[in-house]
């Protein structure tokens, strides 16, 4: 990977590796972490050159990642190309992603859950008993879920990384021993 230090190449590779476990395509997963390195915006063609991948292949990706909101375009004085950056704050770049993957996932099985609970009625047949009070968990574990995480939406990224930083306040919010 050209004009790259080891530590950047290191990087750039096990995000890409990660991003295959998190269900995001490896190339889409490096595009993420040159960009978010990079001091300054890059274009198609540096990204490509830099990652050694098809320049159709950096195209797709760059789309896919403003399609998360990870990245945005940036326009240059005088050049006609599009250059692109990544959001700088890993606070708030965790949050979109967090919004993101609610919206592609969790939302749609709390409305699959929900059909599913309503299907079965208040009293399900003997044979289906089992399943519909494991749905019925399932259902209430997200339900939970979610209202946790609706309530941390209005919560500024800095108190909520101040409170995530105090260390312990899990257990001191519930009276747990140290």
């Amino acid at each position: 990977m050209a004009d790259l230090t080891p530590t950047m190449q290191r990087f750039i590779l096990h995000w890409g590796e990660m991003g295959t476990r998190w269900g995001v395509n490896r190339t889409v997963a490096q595009v993420h972490a040159l960009l978010f390195l990079s001091s300054r915006p890059l274009n198609a063609e540096e990204i490509a050159e830099t990652l050694s991948v098809a320049r159709s292949n950096v195209s797709t990706s760059l789309r896919e990642l403003q399609g998360w909101r990870l990245i945005r375009p940036v326009q240059r004085m005088g050049d006609r190309r599009e250059y692109y950056e990544s959001l700088g704050d890993v606070w708030e770049m965790f949050r979109i992603v967090l919004e993101e993957r609610k919206k592609r996932e969790i939302d749609p099985t709390l409305v699959m859950l929900r059909e599913c609970v309503a299907d079965m009625g208040a009293r399900p047949p003997a044979r289906e008993a089992h399943a519909a009070d494991r749905i019925r968990a399932m259902l209430d574990f997200f339900e939970t879920m979610n209202k946790a995480h609706e309530a941390t939406r209005s919560v500024s990224t800095q108190k909520l990384c101040r409170a995530l930083k105090a260390g312990n306040f899990v257990r001191r919010l519930f009276g747990a021993a140290s």
